[in-house]
């Protein structure tokens, strides 16, 4: 007896006839990165307009100097992220989303919008 449709996809299978829908290898890349730990929330944070280090910080509440240190250069290797150092007294670090970053914001919002519908 072939599984229905719905049993299989219940089981992890591909329905009658169909092919599982294979991972694109971007898409994957994009998830693992904005996916790790702390990151979406500080793209979150930047969404709304450039912060500095000490407000990047308290925006992501319990989030450690190390770890948003960490992903701040990792954004910005991957080129989400711009940092922009200005030459006052006490020298200033502002970091910003770039065109690349901002692109993003449909989707954290949509994101957003679910947490507050389905997240606990």
């Amino acid at each position: 007896m072939t599984p229905s449709p719905a049993t299989a996809a219940a089981a992890g299978e591909a329905a009658p006839g169909n092919e599982p829908r294979v991972v694109c290898p971007r898409f994957h890349a994009a998830i693992e990165l904005i996916g790790k730990r702390w990151s979406g929330a500080i793209v979150w944070s930047l969404s709304e307009g450039p912060l500095r280090y000490g407000e990047l910080k308290r925006a992501v509440p319990g989030l450690s100097d190390r770890l948003l240190s960490q992903r701040l250069r990792e954004l910005e290797s991957a080129g989400l992220v711009d940092r922009e150092v200005q030459d006052d007294l006490p020298v200033r670090v502002i970091y910003r989303l770039t065109d690349k970053g901002d692109g993003l914001r449909p989707a954290i919002t949509s994101l957003g919008q679910w947490a507050e519908r389905w997240g606990e």
